[in-house]
C-alpha cells in the first residue's frame, strides 16, 4: 500500500524554498521530480496549465497546495515532492491564500496513489504545525510517520454526530440517492482531498453505510451530476460546472471535517 512516506521521493523536499509567484512555485516542485527521474519538464508544464485552465482550485487548504495533473506518459513512476515556501506566495484563491507548502504528486494511474491521499489529508488535518516546523527531510519523514514524540490533535472542530438517516427524508423533501460527487479538474487529486474528509464525516454520522462517496473531473461531473444527492467542490469548478440540476456546494478547506459536517446539515436540512 502506497504512503505519503513511500511516494515521497528521497531527495524530492525543498524546506527553505524561494519563489516569486505561484508558477515558479509549482515549477520547483515539479522540477524535484523531474530531477528524482519519476517525471518529465512535460509533467511540470501540464502542473501549469492546469491551474491556468481551471484557475487555483488545488488549494484545497489555508496556505497548501496540491500540484497534479494528469496521469499521462510524462510521468514515470507515481511519486511526491515536498516545497515548503519561506516567504508564502499568492495563488489568487478567494479564501486560502498565501500558499507556503505546496505538495506536488504524480500519478501513473487513478488508483496507484489513493491510500496516500488518505494519508496526507488527515496529516495536514492534524498535524500542519508540526510538518510546517520539520527542518530537515528527516524530520519531515518522523511527522509524516508518527515518529515524532510529540503528537498533536486535529485542529478542526468534533464532529457532531446527526440525528437521523439519510434514507429518512422529511415531509417536504424527496428521498436520497445514496451518492455524493466530489469533484475537481481531473478527478485524481483535490476531490481525493474531498472526498476522504467527507467520509470521515459519514462515518462518524454512522451514515457511511448509507452512502456512496465518489470522486470525479468536471466533464464525468455534469453528466453524472442527476445520479448523486449534490456535489462539493471548489468555487474555481463549481463555476466550471455551472447549472447540472443538483446543488454544486462550494467548500474551502477540503480537509475540515467541521466546514463539511455543516455543509451536509444544510443540504440535508439536519
Amino acid at each position: 500500500m502506497a504512503t505519503v512516506d513511500s511516494l515521497l521521493v528521497p531527495g524530492a523536499v525543498d524546506l527553505h524554498c524561494t519563489a516569486s509567484d505561484w508558477r515558479e512555485a509549482r515549477r520547483q516542485a515539479g522540477a524535484l521530480l523531474e530531477h528524482a527521474g519519476t517525471v518529465s519538464a512535460d509533467y511540470t508544464d501540464a502542473m501549469i496549465r492546469s491551474v491556468e485552465d481551471n484557475g487555483p482550485y488545488i488549494v484545497v487548504a489555508p496556505g497548501f497546495a496540491f500540484a497534479h495533473a494528469r496521469p499521462s506518459q510524462a510521468v514515470k513512476e507515481t511519486s511526491l515532492s515536498w516545497v515548503k515556501l519561506s516567504t508564502p506566495v499568492k495563488f489568487h484563491h478567494e479564501s486560502n491564500d498565501p500558499v507556503d507548502l505546496v505538495v506536488a504528486c504524480a500519478a501513473k494511474d487513478k488508483s496507484e496513489h489513493i491510500e496516500a491521499m488518505k494519508h496526507l489529508s488527515r496529516l495536514l488535518a492534524t498535524k500542519r504545525e508540526e510538518l510546517d516546523r520539520a527542518e530537515t527531510e528527516e524530520q519531515l519523514r518522523q511527522v509524516i510517520t508518527g515518529t515524532t514524540e510529540k503528537k498533536t490533535t486535529a485542529a478542526t472542530s468534533p464532529v457532531r454526530p446527526a440525528s437521523q438517516k439519510p434514507t429518512e427524508p422529511a415531509k417536504d423533501s424527496v428521498a436520497s440517492k445514496g451518492k455524493i460527487l466530489t469533484v475537481c479538474g481531473n478527478g485524481l487529486g483535490t476531490s481525493l482531498f474531498l472526498k476522504n474528509t467527507l467520509e470521515q464525516v459519514l462515518d462518524e454520522w454512522g451514515w457511511g453505510p448509507y452512502l456512496t462517496v465518489e470522486a470525479t473531473d468536471t466533464i464525468s461531473a455534469k453528466g453524472r451530476a442527476n445520479e448523486a444527492d449534490f456535489l462539493l467542490t471548489s468555487g474555481e469548478i463549481a463555476a466550471t460546472l455551472g447549472d447540472v440540476g443538483v446543488p454544486v456546494y462550494v467548500i474551502q478547506d477540503f480537509t475540515s471535517t467541521s466546514e463539511i459536517d455543516g455543509a451536509l446539515r444544510e443540504l440535508y436540512d439536519i
